[in-house]
């Protein structure tokens, strides 16, 4: 690594297995873990996506080593809100060649990352194999028989895959940047509805979206069918609140 970066000197630690060091250029973001190349793949694509949100530059990237460079961050304001909804609607908006793909991690949790020739087989697909192991099996599979009807027709789109508040960094420069992404092919309401899981979106966010890449209509009775991956994903890595909070989700929908 410091053949690439010169010498570097420790910051701090960002939590298990992430560091940030003080580098030649720079400071830098240094990761180590299975997930790690499928992150660097995952950034390579939103990068290339133009309009959408900027994400850090990798410096190196490896099998089980990625280092980014640092992204300097401010106060949280009403134009990074509004700029993430224009950014991301941008990034939906670019089609996308397959349904599922990409990461086979979300966050800790691994995934299957085939792809799938239609997006009511990808979703139902996750739906099964992550309730499988959390053994919610038996009432997500009566849920599955009324998932089609239920899903929008647009898609597949790029996602970030992971888009919990945590992984909106507000920078300095006035854009909101996006780390940590599981990217793959679906649908874009499963970004907002991961987004509104784990905090309000604002209305300047939601407007922004809603100027440049409408909603589909209904998109409002879809949240929780959205919101179902990442709740199974905290009932395995988690368990708690998060499987009650799934079950509640299965019980309405069912």
């Amino acid at each position: 690594m410091e053949a690439a970066l010169g010498p570097v000197t420790p910051v701090g630690t960002l939590g298990d297995g992430i560091w940030r060091l003080s580098a030649r250029s720079g400071d830098v973001v240094v990761k180590v873990g299975p997930g790690v190349s499928d992150e660097a793949d995952g950034l390579g694509w939103l990068a290339g996506r133009g309009g959408g949100p900027p994400v850090p530059e990798v410096l190196v990237a490896r099998a089980d080593l990625l280092v980014l460079r640092w992204v300097e961050q401010g106060p949280r304001t009403t134009a990074h809100e509004e700029a993430l909804g224009r950014m991301l609607a941008a990034l939906h908006s670019a089609p996308w060649p397959e349904w599922g793909g990409g990461s086979s991690w979300i966050g800790d949790c691994r995934v299957d990352a085939s792809a799938y020739p239609d997006g009511a087989s990808f979703y139902l697909a996750r739906l099964r194999q992550l309730a499988d192991r959390c053994h919610l099996a038996e009432p997500v599979d009566r849920l599955t028989e009324r998932i089609g009807p239920l899903l929008p027709g647009d898609g597949p789109a790029l996602l970030h895959g992971d888009l919990w508040w945590g992984n909106v960094l507000w920078g300095s420069d006035g854009r909101p940047w996006l780390i940590d992404p599981s990217a793959h092919g679906g649908y874009p309401e499963e970004d907002l509805a991961m987004l509104a899981l784990f905090g309000p979106v604002p209305e300047t966010t939601r407007r922004a979206y809603d100027e440049i890449r409408p909603l589909a209509e209904g998109w409002e009775d879809r949240v929780e069918l959205f919101q179902l991956i990442p709740l199974l994903v905290h009932t395995i890595l988690f368990g708690g609140g998060y499987r009650r909070q799934a079950e509640g989700v299965i019980h309405r929908l069912s």
